[in-house]
């Protein structure tokens, strides 16, 4: 018999995944954006055949993709090398060349909305408006660009069309959590919820009829819930809330006049299917635990991609309602069954003031354990840890470290109170909610107090840099991936159409100074006295490369032992399968320095 070994590491780095797709008018064609050839690129499926041919080879993340309801083309979004200054292209159903449609360098596109017929586009753009954003309709055909709605106050973009055109309504982004919507008819502007001093959040607004308007809403509630705008009477109704269910997505399907809607609480999706006549709802089954976009056909049939704990990102239908699934795409670890993989174990445990935080706990399985855990705290901060793939995690899993991630104050999917907590607080609450998960690991025997290492990106690297700073004692090594290291100069280099609600968000840098100052990782430099691996896009927009140039600087001043990888051809994130590859690999070998 052959014999094969115990998969090696380097495979965890090859999984594949799916970053977004669309579907045919027909349902004959599979349109899905992945990395097969090591880049991310556009590929299509024949239905029902499962063989994916390349569209496009510009070797660049998609945006947003979506099909036109004539079948004649696609729309695409893709940056240059993750500078997220988003163009829009054109894209036939064979693939080819791109045809750009709006193209304005060193600005960013946000699609909208395309016509029934394909011939008018929805957009909004930062091109003369950064702060606040234009929107724009432009006729395909002619050539014809006209200004729509011209950003105030806060970011505005255009959040959903009438089936005829005849009103649209417009958002006004203030912050994660606080933003508001309006209905634009004629020359009427009519604000979706009831005027309130309370902060609340409206999203994903929709239509089913010309005087119909659904949407997702908190207003006077702590979790989100479906409402409607009666346009006709004017008219602002609570529809449907469901305990411990915090909705975050809604869809129509015009065959079975019902809206599916995404609901969670914490770090699983649920999908429900409510019926707009008979106004009952029922759980749809679903193959995965995270659902990341959902397309409802004409038919009826519901096609989901969704991500597992062990399952990379994959696109499956349901011709049924959910009552049985097909998996069009089937990514996986290369070489590696599932028994390998781990799943994680969901943990509470009081904080220092006694709000409980819900944390993930990846655990090692017993034969490759080296005793070790990471602390991982999460992006955002207003996201959270789910269960869903990180490929990251499986490897280190692999190699025998467990994973530790709570979803500390100001994490989503928990309510609008516990959302807001972090705001104007980056660095008390969240840092002593990780901390004393640490300290509760301790104590229930999950870990040794000196076998504890420090991993984050994005807010994740802001933490790991200052819980370095701050509590070094808990640590053996620690990795920042793009972390904001000084919050003033992180508040003034952020995108232009972010500025507006960073004082709600982090602060003021005036008023707050000497928060600012406490909070800030660059204040505790001397603290930082544990190896550190520091990895920074040179493109990333949200956490520009001086964020980990002037930390990095100014420890090996110090004579600190640090390690810096610039990645020249990235931004907020690895699109590229070498550099993830590379990133990995120092990463592991850098950790494994420390065991």
């Amino acid at each position: 018999m052959v014999k094969f070994d115990k998969p090696e590491v380097e495979q965890f780095f090859q999984t594949l995944t799916v970053e977004n797709f669309t579907v045919s008018p027909d349902e004959k064609q599979l349109v899905i954006s992945s990395n097969l050839n090591g880049h991310f690129n556009i590929w299509a499926m024949d239905l029902p055949n499962q063989f994916p041919y390349p569209l496009t080879f510009n070797n660049q993340s998609v945006d947003f993709l979506t099909y036109a309801k004539t079948g004649e083309f696609m729309v695409a979004g893709f940056d240059q090398d993750g500078d997220e200054n988003t163009q829009i292209y054109a894209l036939a159903p064979k693939g080819g060349k791109l045809v750009s449609i709006r193209r304005n360098e060193g600005e960013r596109h946000f699609f909208n909305y395309l016509s029934k017929d394909g011939k008018r586009l929805y957009y909004s753009t930062t091109a003369g408006n950064a702060t606040f954003l234009n929107n724009y309709i432009y006729d395909i055909e002619t050539g014809e660009d006209k200004l729509l709605l011209e950003g105030s106050i806060a970011p505005t973009s255009i959040e959903a069309v009438s089936p005829a055109e005849k009103s649209f309504v417009s958002g006004k982004q203030f912050g994660n959590t606080y933003s508001l919507a309006y209905v634009h008819l004629d020359d009427e502007t009519i604000l979706l919820t009831p005027e309130t001093k309370e902060q609340h959040t409206v999203t994903d607004t929709l239509y089913t009829s010309e005087t119909d308007i659904y949407f997702l809403t908190n207003y006077n509630s702590d979790l989100t819930y479906l409402a409607k705008f009666d346009l006709e009477a004017k008219e602002f109704k609570k529809v449907l809330e469901i305990n411990k269910e915090d909705f975050s997505s809604i869809y129509f399907s015009k065959k079975s006049q019902s809206l599916y809607l995404i609901g969670s609480y914490g770090v699983e999706d649920r999908l429900y299917e409510y019926h707009l006549k008979s106004e009952k709802i029922n759980e749809v089954k679903t193959p995965t635990n995270v659902i990341e976009k959902v397309i409802v056909m004409p038919s009826g049939n519901l096609y989901i991609q969704g991500r597992t704990s062990t399952r990379p990102n994959n696109v499956f239908v349901s011709k049924n309602n959910g009552e049985s699934w097909k998996e069009l795409t089937k990514f996986r670890i290369p070489g590696v069954p599932d028994e390998m993989l781990v799943e994680p174990t969901i943990l509470t445990y009081p904080s220092f003031d006694g709000l409980e935080i819900e944390a993930l706990l990846f655990k090692a399985k017993e034969e490759y354990c080296n005793g070790h855990v990471i602390l991982w705290p999460h992006g955002g901060p207003q996201s959270l840890e789910r269960k869903w793939f990180r490929s990251m995690f499986q490897f280190l899993l692999n190699r025998g470290y467990s994973i530790f991630a709570p979803n500390f104050r100001g994490s989503s999917n928990y309510g609008l109170k516990f959302m807001k907590l972090v705001e104007g607080d980056w660095g008390h609450g969240p840092r002593l909610d990780n901390l004393e998960g640490l300290e509760w690991l301790i104590k229930e025997g999950y870990v040794e107090r000196d076998k504890i290492l420090l991993l984050g990106g994005s807010y994740g690297g802001y933490m790991s840099l200052l819980l370095h700073g701050r509590h070094a004692e808990y640590f053996k090594a620690v990795v920042d991936i793009f972390g904001p290291s000084n919050l003033f100069s992180f508040v003034e280099s952020v995108p232009e159409f972010w500025k507006s609600f960073m004082i709600q968000w982090v602060g003021d840098p005036v008023k707050d100074k000497e928060k600012f100052i406490e909070d800030s990782p660059i204040t505790y430099l001397d603290g930082m006295t544990k190896p550190m691996l520091v990895i920074q896009g040179a493109n990333d927009p949200r956490v520009v490369q001086k964020e980990s140039d002037q930390i990095v600087a100014a420890l090996k001043e110090k004579g600190r032992d640090v390690e810096y990888i610039v990645l020249p051809d990235e931004g907020h994130g690895f699109s590229k399968k070498q550099n993830e590859i590379l990133v990995y690999g120092k990463m592991l070998d850098f950790l494994d320095r420390f065991i």
